[in-house]
């Protein structure tokens, strides 16, 4: 697949070659939406992956900052690939390649032991260092205000109900750990015994424990009976507390629905805007003129 290489810079594909020689590649793993190629190369070093990020990417530093920082759990027990080489300034980072099919769409996908695997490993990764922090709630909510003044297909009368209830919710201290932050089934890998591990670490930061929840609680927890119960007797615990798993539902909702206007995935805006109704439909109109003193009208 001589054409993928092209896609990364001359820069990028000097330093594989000065420090892999020979790459041959074999297959095209990239998802399409963003710029970021992902490719799994042959080399004389063996099999690896290779992560090249575009002019625009902000994913590559963040897999790096995990695999530097929170990894080393995960690759001693072989649940995680062991980084091998990286370059933060051209955007570059190569890990050994990790042998195992992708959950979603699998079989995989509906054993419950999957997600009891799932959540252990996640806890394990939660429990590495932990910082409070009196600013996230502040920023989360800024962020939210400026998806909603970008374009996006939100209905003004919606957009503006989502508008005042950000603007009315309060800004609590928020104790931070180490997340994935795209914990869901197309991040992980089962092996041929259904050994769980895990992928892709381009949105890896420090967040509330229970922001890895998010996606599954719209996506696999609906579709897999038993799979949230079996999720939570691994991790141990439920991490959510109601009021903050409400804002953060709605963040992740306007999210969604605006990101995905912008690089035109029409499917997964749709699914932004089935979580904005979901949200809305939890907090009647009426509740909105209490917003800025009561924080237990949010349920979740």
């Amino acid at each position: 697949m001589p054409d993928a290489l092209e896609r990364l810079t001359p820069q990028q594909r000097h330093l594989l070659t000065q420090r892999f020689g020979r790459i041959v590649v074999v297959s095209d793993m990239s998802w399409g939406l963003v710029s970021t190629t992902v490719l799994e190369v042959d080399t004389d070093d063996g099999l690896l992956v290779v992560k090249a990020g575009g002019t625009p990417d902000r994913h590559i530093g963040r897999e790096i900052s995990a695999h530097e920082r929170w990894t080393a759990p995960w690759v001693r027990c072989g649940r995680a690939a062991r980084m091998v080489f990286a370059d933060r300034a051209t955007k570059l980072v190569v890990t050994e390649y990790l042998p195992g099919r992708l959950v979603l769409g699998t079989a995989a996908s509906s054993r419950l032991d999957v997600y009891e695997q799932a959540g252990a490993l996640l806890a394990q990764f939660h429990r590495q260092e932990h910082v409070v922090d009196e600013g996230y709630e502040r920023s989360a909510n800024t962020k939210t205000l400026r998806w909603l003044a970008a374009p996006h297909r939100i209905g003004p009368d919606v957009a503006g109900r989502l508008r005042s209830m950000v603007e009315g919710w309060p800004t609590p201290t928020a104790t931070l750990v180490p997340t994935h932050g795209d914990w869901q089934s197309r991040n992980w890998l089962a092996d041929d015994i259904g050994v769980v591990k895990v992928i892709d670490f381009g949105r890896a930061a420090m967040r509330p424990a229970g922001e890895d929840f998010e996606r599954l609680a719209v996506r696999e927890f609906l579709r897999v009976p038993g799979a949230e119960q079996a999720f939570l007797r691994g991790y141990g615990e439920d991490p959510r507390e109601e009021d903050a798993w409400f804002r953060r539902r709605v963040r992740a909702a306007v999210a969604v629905a605006v990101w995905a206007f912008h690089v035109g995935d029409d499917c997964y805006e749709a699914e932004g805007h089935r979580m904005i109704a979901e949200a809305l439909g939890r907090f009647p109109v009426r509740s909105m003129r209490s917003s800025a003193t009561s924080s237990r009208s949010w349920t979740g």
